[in-house]
């Protein structure tokens, strides 16, 4: 029969397995509407319909044709039945939210914080991650408001050095892991704060001026359009960095992971831009300098994520006993049958390290994730140094 506190962790799992199963079907529901309304603002073609009609668009999908028109504004009546989209995007940030409480607020020892980068409290890294957030929205917000909007290029040039400059101050405060997903945490909190905070109440505006009689301002939908396809550019790049934690070759501390997320963001916006311009009819010869654009931020960022540290084996001799006792002492307090980590009641991925052929079962990933990076242990809260990784890696690269 189970424990209170194995049924306690077992309900914790299920808890963050639906939270993240929502985050991915709203997140991509949010996505999805992003990616379809650029398209389709950037298919439309102007033709002989309504003066009031900036554009039409003729699709196909599912064995039917849908005709759709834009107005500027707004037509000169709307049906009951408007269909607003906004709760993917409160969904996707809400549920994304829970997730970082659960995920590093509640163990922030273990996934936040990291000693050799900066030795905080729990309550220090939770303040500092909030606030950060809020201060890196609002900021974004100044900017979007600033002179800057009357010339978008140098208004995306600002975001992208805020981005970056996050990027640098979460490096040298959190863990690699911590890090990366403080950068994904903002840009999404970015993307709703403008579909919450800007898209929709400027088209709710719209709406009350039409029901009102008078004539809308062209303004607010102008705003609109430039918050989205801020959120549309920004897509690409916030998708990798949630998924960083799962790779260890990113999340390593190694003290680039700013320029990484500098390169990762060059890289997603640079391939959004090429699929937004071929939606639009633009010639490859247009945009295609797009393409090697986003090949050499690719190249650079696997540059920077190359393994740190080779161990040298010829000159070094470690044996089974020194192997095996530097992983008792760092690794199978999680990564036993019975893990005895307090964060853990199974071992991560089914990775046991009890002896000698489970040490060389696992042995690339033991140099993944200690050897040529520190992502384990965890925090490093047990103080694995330098020389043990070193003579770890020997012990397994030595056949």
């Amino acid at each position: 029969m189970l424990s209170l506190d194995q049924l306690s962790s077992f309900l914790l799992d299920w808890l963050n397995l639906l939270l993240r199963w929502g985050h991915v079907a709203v997140g991509i529901g949010w996505i999805g509407t992003s990616f379809y309304f650029i398209a389709l603002d950037l298919s439309l073609r102007k033709r002989a319909t309504a003066d009031d009609v900036a554009g039409t668009a003729w699709e196909v999908h599912g064995g039917g044709f849908y005709r759709v028109d834009k107005y500027l504004t707004a037509p000169s009546g709307l049906p009951a039945d408007l269909v607003w989209y906004r709760w993917e995007a409160y969904l996707t940030w809400v549920t994304g939210f829970v997730l970082l409480v659960l995920q590093y607020y509640l163990r922030p020892d273990v996934f936040l914080i990291q000693p050799r980068v900066l030795d905080l409290t729990a309550t220090q890294a939770i303040v500092i991650s909030l606030i950060s957030l809020a201060i890196g929205v609002f900021v974004y917000d100044r900017l979007c408001r600033s002179d800057l909007r009357l010339h978008p290029p140098s208004l995306a040039g600002a975001v992208y050095v805020l981005v970056v400059m996050a990027a640098l101050f979460y490096g040298r405060t959190f863990s690699g892991r911590g890090a990366l997903i403080h950068d994904g945490a903002l840009i999404g909190s970015i993307m709703a704060f403008n579909v919450f905070a800007v898209i929709i109440p400027n088209q709710k505006k719209i709406v009350a001026s039409l029901l009102a009689g008078d004539a809308p301002d062209p303004t607010l939908g102008a705003v609109a359009k430039t918050r989205s396809v801020h959120n549309n550019y920004l897509t690409l790049p916030v998708v990798v960095l949630m998924l960083s934690s799962h790779y260890p070759e990113l999340t390593t501390s190694s003290g680039t992971s700013w320029l990484v997320v500098a390169l990762i963001v060059v890289l997603g916006a640079a391939v959004r831009h090429f699929l937004n311009r071929h939606d639009a009819g633009d010639a490859l010869a247009k945009v295609g300098w797009t393409l090697p654009v986003a090949a050499v931020a690719l190249a650079g960022a696997i540059y920077l994520t190359l393994p740190q540290a080779t161990v040298a084996t010829s000159n070094v001799a470690v044996g089974e006993g020194e192997a095996l006792a530097i992983v008792g002492k760092h690794c199978v307090m999680c990564h036993s049958a019975h893990p005895t980590h307090e964060g853990f009641d199974a071992p991560p991925k089914d990775v046991v390290l009890n002896s000698i052929a489970d040490i060389r079962l696992h042995g690339d990933q033991i140099l993944t994730q200690a050897v040529f990076g520190d992502t384990m242990p965890l925090g490093n809260e047990t103080g694995m140094t330098y020389e043990e990784r070193q003579r770890l890696g020997a012990f397994i690269q030595h056949k």
